[in-house]
Formats: C-alpha cells, structure tokens, sequence
C-alpha cells in the first residue's frame, strides 16, 4: 500500500449532493453548496477521493443499475466541470436486509477500494451525513467527519446519537471538512 496516498471516502447522497430518496433519474443529481470548493481543497492538499454509496433502490426494485450509472456519470460529469475527480465510486446493490458486507456501516465497500487504490483505510478521513458513514469510518480506523447537510442536520441534533456516534468532527459541509483537516478552523 502507497503510505504517500491519502484518501478522502466520501458518501453520496446527502454529502455530495442533494439528498432524494432513491435516485433514479440524473436530471435530479444536484450538487450541494461548498462541495466543489471542498472537494477542490482536499485536491490542493493531496488527497485523492473515493465515494462509496448505498443504493438500496436497486435491491428493493425501484430502479436498475443502468440507472444507477447513469446517474453516477452525472454527478462525474459536474464533478469534472468543477475540476475535480475521483478514483473510484462503489456501491452497495443490496436491500438493508441482504446480510451483505458491503453495505455501509460494514467495511467492505471502503476495503475494496483500499485494496484497488492501494491506500491505507486507516489514513482516509471518512465524510458523510449518516451514523452510518461515521461507523463505517470507526470500522476502518479512519477519521471521521459528519457534514450536517443532508441528514447531518437531524443527527447533529440528536446529542444521545452525537454522543454515540463521537465523530472525529461535525462540520456544516465539504467546505468546513477540508479547513478541518487543513487545521484551520474550530468547526
């Protein structure tokens, strides 16, 4: 594994962009305020990003991996517009219900990548909205970073879930995740 590369492994819906429920069509991919210019910061400090993504719609029958991708290739293509990139996007076809390994909280799909990438899970920050992004972050040893945007503004609400959960940081999004990690700023 390449000590050299760090990565940022951010969600999709709800960190990246606008959150809605089971994404179908790619007119509806929106990017969220500030998340080029944190996407762009963490470039400008080295690191490389991965999205890993829960897509229940396609095990529950709601839509199919075509549209998966095409929606995916959307949210690529704004991404690229804005001068950013990723190394790699995986996701989790399964029903919540499945007993998979790859559904977020479990490790499987951020392994992966690290296994593909060549990186060090231990040295991603992990970047996202749900409990669910903030263990997955716990499961691989990574920094975590809640952004109260999607459903971040909810669980940052909750100070028992808070608690529990013991983010590494809860920022308000992408912009405030990399002056974090950057050192500076008190979010």
């Amino acid at each position: 594994m390449s000590a050299s590369r760090r990565y940022v492994i951010l969600d999709r819906d709800g960190t990246l962009i606008e959150e809605r429920n089971y994404l179908s069509d790619p007119a509806g991919v929106v990017l969220l305020p500030r998340a080029l210019e944190g996407l762009r910061a963490f470039g400008v400090m080295g690191f490389s990003l991965v999205v890993v993504t829960n897509q229940a719609g396609i095990g529950r029958g709601y839509f199919t991996e075509a549209d998966l991708h095409r929606v995916n290739d959307r949210l690529r293509a704004l991404l690229r517009e804005g001068g950013v990139d990723w190394d790699g996007l995986y996701y989790c076809p399964h029903a919540p219900n499945a007993g998979c390994e790859c559904r977020k909280p479990k490790p499987g799909m951020a392994l992966q990548a690290a296994r593909e990438l060549g990186f060090d899970p231990r040295q991603a920050v992990v970047i996202g909205d749900k409990a669910c992004d903030v263990e997955l972050g716990d499961a691989i040893g990574a920094q975590t970073i809640l952004v109260r945007t999607g459903y971040g503004a909810e669980l940052a609400a909750d100070s028992d879930e808070l608690a529990r959960l013991h983010p590494d940081a809860v920022v308000a999004d992408l912009a405030e995740a990399a002056a974090w990690v950057r050192g500076d700023s008190c979010a």
